[in-house]
């Protein structure tokens, strides 16, 4: 695992977009895996912004969303398809064909999150996996006590994400509390995966995910056996790590050493 640890959460989105354009100009044709949430929006922001500076295109790319509300319509205006276009999709170049995100309301959800799984495979696995983090170490849906080797599959959210997520829905609308989402195993198979947290909210869950046991108590963990695991956190996320200043002297190393 790799671990960059920089200033503050522009920085975060800013070395995250490198990695995208990076991937996007080795292989235009990247199958890139996609979250949604406050960092990643931050993310999203630069790429349109490099795209329209003419610096990277995603005219031959496809994409695979993480996970989706059960029970919520890609047009509802808290579905995960519905932030995509809103945030993404509809400021690049991308064929919306070629954007992939569970459907919501499928008649039965255990079968979409076959389909979906089956999807990710026949498309040739995913280049570059995006990640966000939860508070009590999730990554998509998978809460804790998930299975490490998990697919894609319905999981029940726990009520601390329900909470976390309560101030996106208005008093009278309904909040599910169910998803359908990547499995842990489906997201280890992607070829590179990159994990961002911003905030001293994260800092427990980045300690658990980074320096703790590999454990389903903390679902992130799982990276630590991903070859090409890359977590990219602000300082604020990173307080409590012990092991800090190790990690910001290796990384120091690791670009002096890409760049001989």
């Amino acid at each position: 695992m790799r671990l960059v640890i920089l200033p503050n959460s522009d920085d975060v989105a800013e070395f995250a977009c490198d990695l995208f354009v990076q991937q996007l100009k080795q292989k235009p044709q990247s199958n890139l895996g996609l979250a949604t949430g406050s960092s990643p929006t931050a993310l999203y922001n630069k790429l349109i912004e490099r795209q329209a500076a003419g610096e990277v295109s995603f005219s031959a790319a496809t994409s695979f969303n993480l996970d989706e509300y059960v029970g919520l319509d890609g047009d509802h205006n808290q579905s995960y398809r519905y932030f995509m276009n809103e945030t993404l999709f509809d400021h690049i170049d991308i064929d919306l064909k070629r954007t992939f995100v569970p459907n919501g309301i499928a008649e039965n959800p255990n079968d979409e999150c076959k389909r979906y799984e089956e999807m990710i495979a026949l498309a040739g696995g995913i280049d570059l996996q995006l990640l966000g983090i939860g508070i009590n170490g999730h990554i998509g849906f998978n809460e804790p006590l998930s299975s490490l080797a998990s697919r894609t599959r319905v999981k029940t959210l726990t009520k601390s994400t329900i909470e976390a997520n309560s101030r996106f829905f208005g008093p009278d609308e309904t909040q599910p509390t169910d998803s359908m989402t990547m499995g842990i195993g489906t997201i280890l198979n992607a070829k590179q995966v990159v994990l961002l947290a911003t905030g001293e909210h994260k800092a427990q869950a980045i300690k658990g995910c980074v320096e703790g046991p590999v454990t389903a108590s903390c679902p992130a963990s799982a990276l630590q056996m991903h070859e090409h695991a890359i977590v990219v956190a602000d300082e604020a996320a990173a307080k409590d790590l012990t092991m800090k200043d190790y990690a910001i002297w290796a990384e120091r190393r690791h670009q002096a050493l890409e760049k001989m």
